[in-house]
């Protein structure tokens, strides 16, 4: 890999969530997914006929598939297996310890390192504390960097859960419905949470699978633009950087 990518090239600034691969026949296969096991006809005979029906036809199939979610637990059935989403993600390693924990998905990462920065919370600002936290930061940093020549497997457990790595989420919709409705509730860490947000926006704006978004009634987006608020100045911190030379 080193040959293709070689260690002292720079990295790429990447977004929090990149949606890289999906189905723009999703929804319609969605419709013929749900239709199948309760018709006596093929699978191709019934993607046809979902074909040739109208977006208020498929719709209407949609919403009795879907029906009346009392709470998150209530979800559709397995038609919503159909559709999938590929998700690039660069959050804080403590992010990506909670996202592991999903396993009816593929989840693939890369070697943990300080290569992608930290993230700062809001609130150490706020409490009087950002100096000893770079602080800390740094330390984490130059001993990762320390052990990284002789003791590369090693290395990856010097690095603070502050510090971001990138990974790999590819999941079906009826999964995604799930991750997304239960890493979004309020009470849930703010670096998850904004993966979820963005997953859900990206479903909805990027795939256009608006009528799949639309199903994920349960994703919670109160305090969003606080979280808004903390890209733009990871951002605006990223600028300060380049100008100042690192």
């Amino acid at each position: 890999a080193e040959e293709s990518f070689p260690p002292e090239e720079a990295v790429a600034g990447a977004p929090v969530v990149d949606l890289t691969d999906w189905d723009p026949d999703a929804e319609v296969k969605l419709v013929a997914a749900a239709l199948y096991p309760v018709t006596n006809r093929s699978d191709r005979e019934v993607d046809a006929r979902v074909r040739a029906m109208s977006i208020e036809e498929r719709m209407t199939i949609l919403r009795a598939f879907v029906g009346d979610r009392g709470n998150r637990r209530h979800r559709p059935g397995r038609a919503l297996e159909r559709p999938s989403y590929r998700f690039d993600i660069l959050s804080d390693y403590g992010a990506f310890r909670d996202m592991q924990r999903h396993r009816m998905m593929t989840l693939d990462w890369q070697r943990l390192s300080t290569d992608h920065g930290y993230v700062r919370p809001p609130e150490v600002d706020e409490a009087g504390v950002g100096g000893r936290f770079d602080a800390a930061m740094e330390r984490s940093r130059d001993l990762h960097e320390a052990l990284r020549g002789p003791f590369p497997e090693q290395a990856p457990y010097a690095v603070s859960l502050a510090y971001r790595v990138r990974y790999l989420m590819h999941m079906n919709a009826r999964e995604a419905m799930h991750v997304l409705e239960l890493r979004s509730t309020p009470q849930g860490h703010p670096s998850y949470r904004e993966v979820a947000h963005q997953m859900h926006h990206l479903i909805s704006d990027v795939a256009g699978h608006h009528a799949i978004a639309e199903m994920m009634t349960f994703v919670d987006h109160s305090g969003e633009a606080d979280l808004e608020r903390l890209e733009g100045e990871r951002r605006a911190e990223k600028k300060r950087s380049a100008r100042d030379g690192g």
